[in-house]
């Protein structure tokens, strides 16, 4: 189904887990009916054992609830911590389990990497924040800054049913399951239309992707990102240049400080192109930017769990909000506007030149790369990727051992 704009939505800006998690918990026990649940990455962390314990009150107070989990980037939650929440009557999903190799995750690629929390059909959440202590700043230096969205109104069907088509590969009885479009989703006043965007590797190879050129296109006087991993490509890389020489002050904000050494390697092999075509570079050097929003001019933006990266753009599952709201265009504006002047450095096209005889060949062949990158993905494993129901087997251990049975 080819996704929609629809009006009459309200939205909330979450910045980081001191007011994302505390927002989903409140709306988790106030649930009556439904929670879907979608994340990368569940820590046995403090915020994991708060988010199993909500979770359980909610089961014991009869709701029903669906927890999708990534297999690569939750592989090592323990048995006692499954089998509470199995036990209470919460369905656990594991999406595409794979053994480890050498003591070593082989699964990298086609990852679940969507971020989504429906209650009650009637609100959700959607951004780029996992389910760990790594997203709190008492976590110290490698705590990452991240945003998340908390909506009510028409757009929740959306993502309702976007979660529920990727639970229908694990439940054959999610079909007498009461639909969305079914379901009486409350209207609110709220003034923001909105679009739910996702990525995947059936039918919507590329809607992120393109719902970026769109907003790229149609800049007149300022565009900016803020972007964990950012290595997208030629397209986009091409369309940022055309924006800013026909006058769009257009600004990236990106790693400083890198969870991840290579991924900023890689960004700043495309950074001479796009300094010297006008674009202004920033790197967020305080924590690790984790964060995946965008805004142009003064209405559009988006938040949500797609990088800009080869993964997220050809591989993994993602999922997007876009959204039309001059006050959340204003509010994200004005606060990555605070965090570029005083927690970033930015980077100048002099900086860039140093050493630019050995950069240039690796410049070029990054281009090359991105150029062809999407016709590379379509030749990796193109198997179907499982979504297994979870069970833990007799407790041998502390490290988790499941029992992935086959759907039913």
């Amino acid at each position: 189904m080819k996704p929609k704009w629809c009006d009459g939505n309200q939205v909330e800006l979450l910045i980081n887990g001191e007011e994302y998690f505390p927002s989903v918990y409140e709306r988790i026990r106030a649930a009556s009916e439904e929670i879907l649940l979608e994340t990368f990455i569940l820590f046995e962390d403090k915020v994991g054992q708060e988010l199993q314990r909500v979770l359980i009150e909610a089961a014991q107070r009869g709701v029903r609830i669906e927890v999708l989990v990534d297999g690569y980037g939750t592989a090592d939650l323990s048995t006692p911590f499954i089998s509470e929440m199995v036990a209470a009557g919460i369905s656990i999903h594991m999406f595409d389990p794979q053994p480890k190799l050498l003591g070593f995750r082989t699964n990298l690629f086609r990852r679940l990497h969507r971020k989504i929390v429906v209650i009650d059909c009637q609100e959700a959440f959607v951004g780029g924040i996992n389910f760990g202590a790594d997203h709190l700043a008492d976590f110290g230096p490698m705590a990452k800054q991240d945003y998340a969205v908390h909506v009510r109104g028409p757009i929740v069907a959306d993502i309702h049913r976007a979660s529920m088509d990727l639970l229908r590969h694990a439940r054959s009885d999610i079909r007498h399951w009461p639909d969305a479009t079914e379901q009486k989703v409350q209207r609110h006043s709220g003034g923001a239309s909105m679009l739910f965007s996702i990525r995947d590797n059936d039918h919507h190879f590329r809607d992120i992707e393109e719902q970026y050129m769109r907003a790229i296109r149609s800049a007149d006087h300022r565009l900016t990102i803020a972007n964990a991993y950012f290595f997208p490509g030629y397209r986009l890389i091409r369309e940022l240049r055309n924006a800013a020489r026909r006058g769009v002050h257009v600004v990236l904000i990106l790693q400083g400080q890198p969870d991840m050494p290579m991924a900023r390697m890689a960004s700043q092999f495309l950074y001479h192109y796009l300094l010297r075509s006008g674009v202004h570079i920033y790197e967020y050097c305080e924590r690790p930017l984790h964060g995946k929003v965008a805004l142009v001019d003064r209405e559009w933006c988006t938040i949500g769990s797609s990088n800009l990266d080869p993964l997220s753009l050809s591989l993994n599952l993602e999922a997007n909000l876009m959204i039309r709201s001059q006050a959340l265009n204003q509010q994200l504006f004005e606060h990555l506007e605070r965090l570029s002047a005083a927690k970033c450095k930015e980077i100048t096209l002099e900086q860039t030149r140093r050493g630019a005889w050995w950069k240039t060949p690796l410049t070029v062949a990054c281009f090359h790369f991105l150029r062809h990158f999407p016709a590379m993905a379509g030749m990796l494993p193109a198997h179907t990727p499982r979504l297994e129901p979870l069970k833990p087997v007799a407790e041998q251990s502390e490290t988790m051992h499941y029992k992935q049975d086959k759907p039913t």
